[in-house]
């Protein structure tokens, strides 16, 4: 743990979002490198994907299957940042992904992005409260309602 944290820190831990929204995850790197490795590792189809590597020309490598439309990476000069863009998000996009960096001939991880894509985005529950507030329903119509529903 400590010792990845001094070369490289992810940000953000969790990314929830809803389809057709792109997104992006930032891997700030504190060392000299030859470039940064983004995977995927999907839970439900238990698989460590390589997506792109790009080195540090901004050159970039991508693994197969994986779309260019789809991953691209920006390079910012200080902090030494790579952020990974993922656009046209489909709930197929969800996993953690991770950014790497090679050091001394082995791969260290970054501490990994959840990011789930859903086709709706559950409501906080204050957002419901005052739509409830603002059109008062009488009781019995919404009873009626929820058993319908359910």
């Amino acid at each position: 743990g400590l010792y990845t944290a001094l070369l490289l820190t992810q940000t953000p831990e969790h990314i929830l979002t809803q389809t057709n929204n792109k997104t992006e995850i930032l891997c700030e790197l504190k060392n000299e490198h030859t470039g940064v490795y983004w995977y995927r590792w999907s839970q439900e189809r238990q698989h460590f994907q390589f997506l792109v590597f790009s080195n540090t020309l901004g050159r970039a490598t991508y693994g197969t299957n994986v779309s260019q439309d789809k991953f691209s990476v920006h390079e910012a000069r200080s902090p030494s940042s790579y952020s990974l863009h993922i656009s046209h998000l489909h709930p197929s996009d969800s996993g953690t992904y991770y950014c790497s960096i090679s050091q001394s001939s082995q791969l260290v991880l970054g501490s990994g992005t959840r990011l789930r894509v859903a086709d709706a985005l559950p409501l906080p529950p204050q957002t419901t409260q005052t739509l409830l507030t603002k059109q008062p329903v009488p009781w019995v119509t919404k009873r009626k309602a929820a058993s319908r529903k359910g």
